[in-house]
């Protein structure tokens, strides 16, 4: 990903969302977010809100994804055959349970799944607990689906568990972890009236909102960000965000096949 330097332009004012700005592929909140019983098998509700998925991106992604769970809630343990997974706190406490072990979770928690491994999530605070999803191809999986290789690779065997604390990080690889485009996690914090230059000439790149409000976009061409909004930019484009107040923005690269870039 590439990320310009932070530059304070001073006091902006974010106007009525115009045109969508080029380079955004998607763009939504988790309002209308549905509500879902008994996700992988465990009882209990999960508000749940797809932001993007296989017909919106061209890299081999899955799905990017909001989900939150009340007080008490599961969101049940379940293999991972064929993808790659992240989840990212975004408010409230709960346990990362990972092959059967647990592992405590907050805002900024980042936990790594691998295709042979068996995740879940549990609340075990007093408020709803928020997580970012981002689900992808593992290469065999995406080999497969393209017809470049009809053989399936198997399920790799489990690991350990890999878990991140990207607030205090600010930039986590997943080099060593993931073989897919899924390539690294970022927290990127702007100040009231800084701007930074968000793209990837190679990847697409989803960004959500944790905190704060701003835009992106210029021009005429802006759209209004606020809290629990996401987008998602294409390979190849360049858009800023410019923060009217102080905000957190998170930031995934998911890069494109090499056959795609090569094409273009």
């Amino acid at each position: 990903m590439t990320v310009s330097a932070v530059s304070r332009t001073g006091t902006v004012t974010v106007p009525a969302a115009g045109a969508a700005p080029p380079g955004v592929r998607s763009i939504g909140t988790v309002t209308g977010a549905a509500t879902v019983h008994g996700v992988h098998g465990a009882a209990g509700r999960t508000h749940w809100k797809c932001f993007a998925g296989r017909r919106q991106l061209a890299s081999p992604t899955e799905a990017v994804e909001w989900a939150s769970i009340p007080p008490g809630g599961l969101s049940g343990e379940h293999r991972h055959t064929r993808t790659e997974e992240i989840y990212l706190v975004l408010h409230g406490q709960g346990e990362f349970l990972f092959n059967g072990v647990p592992h405590r979770v907050r805002p900024g928690s980042l936990a790594l799944t691998a295709p042979g491994n068996v995740h879940g999530l549990r609340n075990t605070g007093g408020g709803d607990l928020d997580w970012w999803v981002i689900e992808t191809l593992a290469p065999g999986t995406d080999a497969v689906l393209s017809a470049t290789d009809l053989s399936h690779p198997g399920v790799p065997p489990m690991g350990d568990a890999v878990i991140h604390d990207l607030f205090s990080e600010g930039t986590v690889s997943t080099d060593g972890v993931f073989s897919g485009p899924l390539r690294q996690v970022e927290s990127v914090g702007l100040g009231a009236g800084e701007r930074a230059e968000l793209g990837s000439p190679d990847a697409e790149l989803a960004v959500f909102v944790h905190s704060g409000a701003g835009r992106a976009g210029a021009d005429g061409a802006t759209a209004d960000l606020s809290p629990d909004t996401c987008v998602t930019l294409g390979a190849g484009t360049s858009t800023p965000f410019e923060a009217v107040t102080p905000m957190r923005l998170l930031v995934v690269t998911l890069a494109l096949p090499r056959r795609s870039v090569e094409a273009s």
